[in-house]
């Protein structure tokens, strides 16, 4: 039983590590290429198009994608697909109002 326990916590702390260092990249990646144009989840171009409330990550990644409106398009190269799901949800994590 004792083992069983020991491997469930292992497992447990992985996950938790796995998700921390996901959270960390997604804020450090944002930091980088999007918080001069969405200072504290603002919007420089358009301050009523913000990122606070938004709770879709897909919607998010495929704005990184596309683009329009103002907001450089980020492909493949410039923001891994990693990368843009750990920003759409430090996003969705960090500006919810």
């Amino acid at each position: 039983m004792k083992k069983i326990t020991a491997v469930v916590a292992v497992v447990a702390l992985a996950a938790f590590s796995a998700n921390a260092f996901a959270a960390g990249k997604g804020e450090a990646v944002f930091k980088e290429k999007c918080s001069m144009c969405h200072p504290d989840g603002g919007n420089i171009m358009n301050p009523k198009e913000t990122l606070k409330g938004l709770k879709d990550t897909k919607f998010i990644t495929t704005k990184i994608r596309n683009g329009g409106n103002g907001m450089t398009k980020f492909d493949a190269k410039a923001v891994s697909d990693a990368d843009a799901k750990a920003v759409a949800e430090y996003i969705v994590k960090t500006f919810k109002k």
